[in-house]
């Protein structure tokens, strides 16, 4: 008997609003991720991340993401949330992602480029995190851009600890996951809310995002 298709996990990132995060719970969510990078333009406070983790249904994880944090910045998040894994998306080394004890993923942003070699390489250095999260390389923010990268870059043999992201929306994540089969897949702007503030979630964005993933994974 053939087994069924291992189901790509999905993470909806740069959540700030209660009724998004509700939202993208119902449609089928593993996780949801709290931004706390003070100069993103969806950056959380604590405090309005554990009102927001309260409110969610079991299994549903939460994710603290941090781009250059101080470590007394990343212990506080922890004391408060309790999240289930720390996302490190700035220029962190192995040593500082290990410090804290706690599961973590390292962000790693592709640039025209990089190769092959290059994310084994990444791989091997932070052999300790959870899974590595690909985003587009950007000289002006950390993440959130929209941008994608080539994905066909990524090796065979790397792409079952892979979180993809950069650039993923409805319209393209069904081909994303057939084309690297990844074990997440990570959004964030391919979401949001035309015409809003960055960081408020399109409902039928997410759920439409959510029906594409579950399509690809029945093929």
């Amino acid at each position: 008997m053939s087994l069924p298709p291992l189901r790509t996990r999905v993470k909806i990132c740069g959540i700030i609003r209660e009724d998004d995060a509700l939202c993208a719970a119902a449609a089928g969510a593993d996780a949801l991720g709290f931004n706390f990078y003070a100069a993103s333009p969806r950056a959380i406070a604590i405090e309005q991340a554990k009102t927001i983790s309260a409110c969610l249904p079991p299994f549903v994880s939460t994710v603290a993401l941090f781009v250059n944090a101080t470590p007394a910045a990343v212990d506080a998040v922890i004391a408060a949330l309790r999240p289930a894994l720390l996302q490190f998306h700035g220029d962190e080394d192995p040593a500082y992602c290990c410090q804290f004890g706690w599961p973590f993923i390292k962000a790693i942003r592709v640039a025209r480029g990089t190769s092959a070699v290059d994310l084994l390489k990444y791989a091997q250095q932070f052999h300790a995190a959870h899974a590595l999260l690909l985003d587009t390389f950007s000289q002006s923010a950390y993440g959130g851009t929209g941008e994608r990268f080539d994905w066909q870059v990524i090796p065979p043999t790397l792409r079952s600890r892979i979180v993809l992201s950069g650039g993923l929306h409805a319209e393209n994540v069904a081909d994303a996951i057939a084309a690297i089969r990844p074990s997440a897949v990570d959004v964030s702007s391919g979401v949001e809310l035309a015409g809003t503030p960055k960081g408020v979630k399109d409902h039928a964005k997410i759920t439409q995002f959510l029906k594409e993933v579950r399509h690809a994974d029945s093929r």
